[in-house]
């Protein structure tokens, strides 16, 4: 199987229908590796990690990234068209951001800038397995840029920034007994009732930075605890997801949910930092410029976070839509996949003077 980069809808159906679930991205990293081997690019790769970039002698270098795996597959595949709606699992998250990446890394071997094509993998999963992380680490030269895209789904809008996130585990302890001598022990899970009501009351933050407004979320998302239909549970665990907005750090994050469950045994599972909405640096400002439209903050972490803990102002732009991410009815609206690849084509053809 060929890829064909010559139009970003029907690529789109292309990548969606090659698996590619978060840990196996191999097939599909090699049919991308194989695909923009081209005359105007060189190639790297690590893992299943790749980099191509045009080395023109421009003044400035704007790089695109996006992510190669999906979350699991929701009986969404294969694709399939319904008029200008295209289903399937990674349609929107974010496989048609891909579709248009590629595509220009195909067909504009004469941009005004410098670009950096960047795809990776293990996006979707725990911090330590992100592909681009790996990139940061082992292969930092490959990533310089005077601006980062990431094609994550906007819905064709610029989304600024991102929230961090923090997950903890809440751990509760109690007595063992048998249940029907309950009276002899101590109900752990039962012990995780103000836990939750602490969730239920608790208020958000909105946070207004330069115009973007990210608001915060303080959510359980998992709880475990029992022994068997007849024992009193001595332990269990309540999981807490925190979406903080980027003014704070994640010490201050962490210290904020310790604060909220007070006097209770709280441990790190997964941490990653924001990122600020970057709009006063100068090629962030040209894109926002090129694109014409007013910025708004984005609701979710990305790897802007990682570009701009680089130093590199980074933003948000892609055609999928980011509340269908996720979900059994995963589409894209093909005429916004056209669109963002005529946009870019647009800006990366013609720098500021």
């Amino acid at each position: 199987m060929d890829l064909d980069l010559t139009d970003p809808v029907a690529l789109t159906a292309q990548l969606v229908d090659v698996a590619s679930v978060s840990g196996d991205e191999q097939r599909l990293a090699d049919l991308v590796e194989q695909a923009l081997k081209l005359p105007h690019l060189t190639v790297d790769r690590m893992g299943n990690n790749v980099v191509a970039r045009t080395d023109l002698g421009r003044d400035r270098r704007v790089l695109l990234a996006g992510h190669l795996d999906t979350v699991p597959v929701a009986d969404n595949l294969p694709s399939r068209r319904d008029g200008d709606l295209l289903h399937g699992c990674g349609t929107s998250d974010m496989k048609s951001g891909d579709a248009v990446l590629l595509h220009l890394a195909a067909t504009l071997s004469n941009p005004g800038y410098d670009v950096t094509y960047v795809l990776y993998d293990n996006e979707e999963v725990a911090a330590e397995r992100n592909g681009l992380g790996h990139l940061v680490r082992e292969h930092r030269d490959w990533l310089d840029a005077d601006l980062a895209l990431l094609m994550e789904p906007t819905n064709g809008l610029i989304e600024a920034g991102c929230q961090g996130t923090l997950r903890v585990d809440i751990s509760l302890a109690g007595k063992r007994a048998h249940s029907a001598r309950s009276w002899l022990g101590d109900n752990a899970i039962h012990a995780a009732a103000p836990v939750l009501a602490a969730l239920s009351s608790y208020q958000a933050r909105d946070v207004d930075i330069d115009g973007c407004v990210y608001r915060e979320g303080l959510q359980a998302v998992g709880i475990t605890g029992g022994v068997a239909g007849n024992v009193v549970p001595d332990a269990a665990t309540v999981t807490v997801n925190f979406r903080f907005a980027p003014d704070r750090s994640e010490s201050q994050a962490l210290q904020h949910v310790r604060e909220v469950f007070d006097g209770y045994d709280v441990t790190v599972t997964d941490s990653s930092p924001g990122a600020l909405p970057g709009l006063t640096a100068p090629a962030a400002r040209h894109f926002v410029e090129a694109v014409g439209e007013t910025p708004v903050a984005k609701y979710g972490w990305t790897d802007v976070a990682r570009f701009s803990a680089l130093g590199i102002p980074a933003l948000n732009y892609g055609p999928g839509d980011p509340n269908l991410a996720h979900t059994r009815e995963e589409h894209v609206d093909v005429r916004l996949v056209a669109k963002a690849a005529d946009l870019l084509r647009s800006y990366l053809s013609r720098p500021p003077d």
